[in-house]
């Protein structure tokens, strides 16, 4: 949707996504004419949605307790589950500066977490959980909160739900990679 064929609810919603805190992300929030790159052009279809959907994905990134590493792992198990390209393009590099290795990278798109230390493994295998089950059993749950903690568990079930959401309006919305 181009920039000039924006109503004021649009306007104001373009903005908050440039204009925020992704506007420091290593992958270009929008094309050469200003069109939202990502899953952000379908917010724009309703921008009162668009809003408290940027609005949760940005707390989920950057006002967040749960370890940055822990979270890009989890976004990334989801992007692996779904086969969702875009977010890994834009996640991957943030994992590798957070100290991912390419074989750990591979790993994960895998779904082999033995190459991952212990924490990033839980998280990891906890995630998966998550999408095949929609649920954690008892003795996941149990290793996970012991590692990382109740509230770090509860960002936890958030981030791989927004991030399916994610993959899932890329899908359907068949959002290309850039370029």
């Amino acid at each position: 949707m181009p920039p000039a064929e924006f109503d004021a609810a649009q306007r104001e919603l373009y903005d908050s996504i440039v204009g925020g805190p992704r506007a420091r992300q290593r992958v270009p929030l929008v094309d050469g004419e200003g069109c939202l790159e990502g899953p952000f052009n379908a917010f724009l279809l309703q921008p009162s949605l668009g809003q408290a959907l940027q609005a949760l994905g940005a707390s989920l990134r950057y006002e967040s307790k749960l370890a940055d590493r822990s979270r890009e792992i989890a976004i990334l198990v989801v992007a692996a589950h779904k086969d969702a390209d875009f977010e890994r393009l834009v996640h991957e590099p943030v994992a590798q500066a957070l100290g991912l290795t390419g074989e750990q990278l591979a790993g994960i798109r895998a779904g082999d977490y033995g190459v991952l230390d212990t924490v990033d493994a839980v998280v990891a295998r906890a995630a998966h959980e998550m999408l095949d089950d929609e649920d954690l059993s008892d003795a996941t749950f149990t290793e996970l909160r012991a590692l990382i903690g109740d509230a770090q568990v509860f960002e936890l079930t958030a981030v791989v739900g927004y991030y399916a959401l994610l993959a899932l309006q890329l899908h359907v919305f068949r959002v290309p990679l850039p370029g």
